[in-house]
């Protein structure tokens, strides 16, 4: 059986480089997630493009729509990562777990949001219209569901890959929840 592994930063496209280069100016590092996508020449650049894309949604919504994705595709690499990055964004503890769990009750428009992302998770894209209208009801726009199916898109992505190729988790381990 052949094993995917964190490629050697030696062996890696220019491209690929140039992007290892950035990271680990701005992260001090390069997350194995991100050096498995450069396994291919390109697909770490598409992926970091989607990813750092413009967005109507604030960074605390998409930050709620990567720990509940996370959450319901299991992976444990984006759930430290995202509970990492929620923290930095000034989420408690408790609410990154309530959260993952799909509500954010401390937040009207942030539960109706992970409540909807739980659903179209869940239900792969088919999701229950009243919970689409408490959405829209909430405040959120059309631009913001469209934006927010672009951010589930990414993390399933993400999620995925690891899933797959299981490389070493290298941020804090997310708190199991019950």
């Amino acid at each position: 059986m052949k094993i995917i592994r964190v490629p050697v930063y030696e062996q890696v496209s220019p491209a690929n480089q140039a992007i290892f280069d950035q990271l680990k100016k701005g992260l001090s590092f390069v997350p194995n997630l991100y050096a498995t996508f450069a396994h291919s020449e390109t697909a770490l650049g598409t992926y970091l493009a989607l990813q750092n894309a413009k967005s109507s949604l604030p960074p605390k919504a998409r930050e709620v729509i990567n720990l509940v994705v996370s959450q319901v595709n299991n992976c444990e690499y984006c759930l430290a990562a995202h509970t990492a990055l929620g923290k930095m964004l000034g989420f408690t503890d408790e609410q990154i777990i309530e959260i993952r769990k799909g509500t954010a009750s401390f937040d009207q428009r942030l539960d109706v949001l992970a409540i909807l992302v739980k659903n179209i998770v869940v239900d792969r894209g088919h999701a229950n219209q009243l919970f689409v209208q408490a959405f829209f009801d909430a405040g959120w726009s059309e631009a913001n569901l469209i934006d927010a199916i672009v951010v589930i898109g990414d993390k399933v992505i993400s999620n995925y890959l690891h899933g797959t190729t299981k490389v070493p988790v290298d941020f804090p381990a997310a708190p199991a929840i019950s």
